[in-house]
């Protein structure tokens, strides 16, 4: 049984004891509120996917209205040029945008975030605690840079300092994250006509004001020395800059799990949305950082290199010839709402990557809101060391870690699963995983720690260039490789007898009551548990301390007896969504 305590024990769910019964698991007011929650560590459920495939798509969209890409495009080009510059972006955007499409659809169809999706797709169930650090940790990277930029903003709006400014936007979020994903939702709507002129109207300006601008920025030799032509190590070590943003792909995940099942009826419509919600957000991602690389060129001459590379500078610099004194006040508040449309974002999904982490290691679970300020804390620590003055290096050192997780991932879901190495559906039930899968948590660390290695200058400069190469390269064929020396046999410890995919399951949104915390789940969020000679809920069984995981490490005498799960009334529509587009190939679990 697992560990209790009181009911009002913050630190995770407390039980009574019935006279007539084992305890009972009772969730902390703030644990048990789904509505603050959103299923935060477990398979979010038709029954709260409400929203239209259209809702879902613009929620996610709304929250990559960072100007990080403004920074991060200006600092590139300013750095190696424009032609190398620009050949780097969008190299960038098309690995980005490829190793994305599987993502996107696995967490649109199974309702998974990206740490459940990673436990299913190769790293196992203690194998992508790891990756829930590195996916905590570019929340709270990009929050810092994102509220740097913001008090920069603020400073230049009404002289607040920078540190006090860094302070406001941390704290300026809490309100909206606190309430999740329908507060989310409703933000991004609001702000989104503001975003739109305030993206739109510099260029326009420019474009009647300065139409000669282009064609000098296409000549643009950098403000380092690095020359108009093209440099092979300029476009490697700018493509590894640019790939630091590959981990965007979890938070628009935190978005897609909530898409509504695919019907016949709504299919295009919900392909168009996870294209365009998944990875469609770097077509605008790269648009955004070459803009955001002209915008600082033209203002370069004004305000100097240093300001240059802040977004608010050029975008007043960009406004004036039209809104003259105006041009101030209107690029602050462009910036300040573009950055509170991200950080809610990157704030969340640092709440949910927080939850995971800790859940698996403690075995507590107190609730997601309590590890928002956690994550702020961590990104106020980082803007107030100034992390924004160290921006290449940081993000090309992130970049080799974060790519080597997400190709991994993506190769598991595109290769592995269509030959049948791994099952044709996502499992990240703890119940049915081994703690450790060498196909895709392996194939991640061999690639980053070669990846960082060469990146350190350790086999030479081209080889440093091209770090992130390096670790995408590895990740695409060692996770194969290793799946296939070892015939995929750390996929599932024992098959799944709930809805795995070979079990016939009429209605997906049946539920179970689970035994520990008599709550009601869909069948994808239950497993049979013969310690508790019944159905368990996904997260009673993460939670456990004192199961020893008999369940899979030791045999079983017999199947355990699960009663006939309830049908809804009126049931939801599936749409096939145990299967989706990987319900392919036979898969075995034989070693």
């Amino acid at each position: 049984m697992t560990d209790t305590v009181t009911r009002d024990d913050a630190a995770t769910a407390g039980a009574a004891a019935p006279a007539d019964g084992p305890p009972r698991r009772s969730y902390a007011r703030l644990a048990a509120d789904e509505s603050r929650e959103d299923y935060s560590l477990r398979y979010a459920p038709h029954s709260f996917r409400r929203w239209s495939p259209t809702m879902v798509a613009s929620t996610a969209l709304g929250g990559i209205a960072y100007l990080a890409d403004f920074a991060i495009g200006a600092s590139i080009v300013f750095t190696y040029g424009f032609t190398s510059g620009f050949a780097s972006i969008l190299c960038a955007a098309t690995i980005i945008f490829v190793t994305g499409i599987p993502i996107a659809r696995a967490c649109a169809t199974y309702g998974l975030d990206m740490d459940l999706v990673t436990r299913g797709a190769g790293f196992g169930y203690f194998g992508s605690t790891l990756t829930s650090l590195i996916y905590a940790s570019f929340t709270f990277i990009f929050f810092a840079l994102e509220g740097s930029i913001m008090a920069q903003a603020m400073h230049q709006a009404v002289g607040l300092p920078v540190e006090i400014g860094y302070l406001v936007t941390t704290l300026i979020v809490i309100p909206i994250v606190f309430r999740g994903m329908g507060a989310l939702a409703k933000v991004q709507a609001w702000t989104q006509p503001i975003w739109i002129i305030g993206m739109v109207l510099p260029f326009l300006v420019l474009a009647f004001e300065a139409p000669d601008a282009w064609g000098a920025f296409g000549s643009f030799e950098g403000t380092e020395g690095a020359g108009a032509g093209f440099s092979w190590i300029g476009f490697g070590l700018g493509t590894g800059v640019a790939l630091s943003l590959i981990a965007q792909i979890g938070e628009q995940a935190d978005y897609l799990r909530f898409m509504p099942a695919k019907t016949e009826a709504n299919k295009r419509r919900w392909n168009l949305a996870v294209l365009a919600a998944g990875p469609g957000w770097v077509i605008i991602g790269a648009a955004k950082q070459l803009g955001g690389a002209f915008l600082a060129f033209v203002a370069l001459e004004a305000v100097g290199r240093t300001h240059a590379l802040e977004p608010i500078a050029p975008q007043i610099e960009a406004l004036r010839p039209w809104l003259g004194s105006f041009a101030l006040p209107a690029a602050a508040v462009f910036v300040i709402v573009s950055q509170i449309k991200i950080n809610v974002t990157n704030a969340y999904s640092g709440s949910l990557s927080w939850s995971n982490f800790f859940s698996r290691v403690t075995h507590r679970h107190p609730g997601r809101v309590w590890y928002i300020f956690l994550n702020l804390a961590i990104a106020l620590t980082l803007m107030e060391m100034n992390m924004f003055a160290a921006l290449n290096k940081l993000l090309g050192f992130y970049a080799n870690v974060g790519i080597a997780w997400i190709v991994a991932v993506a190769a598991d879901l595109v290769i592995n699963k269509r030959v049948g190495w791994s099952p044709p559906y996502i499992e990240f039930k703890r119940a049915y995983l081994y703690a450790v899968n060498p196909a895709g948590f392996g194939a991640m660390v061999i690639a980053s720690t070669v990846s960082i290695l060469a990146f350190f200058g350790l086999f030479g400069r081209y080889a440093e260039a091209f770090s992130t190469f390096i670790a995408a390269g590895l990740a695409l064929l060692l996770c194969p490789l290793i799946a296939w020396a070892t015939r995929g046999r750390y996929y599932l410890a024992r098959p799944n007898p709930v809805n795995g995919p070979h079990v016939e399951v009429p209605d997906l949104t049946a539920t179970h009551l689970c035994a520990v915390c008599e709550t009601a789940y869909e069948l994808p969020d239950i497993a049979d548990c013969p310690v508790q000679s019944g159905p368990i809920c996904s997260l009673c069984c993460s939670l456990d301390a004192q199961c020893g995981d008999v369940c899979r490490t030791s045999p079983v005498s017999g199947p355990v007896l699960m009663p006939v799960p309830t049908v809804p009334a009126v049931p939801a529509p599936t749409g096939g969504s145990r299967g989706g587009a990987h319900d392919s190939g036979a898969f075995t679990n034989e070693p």
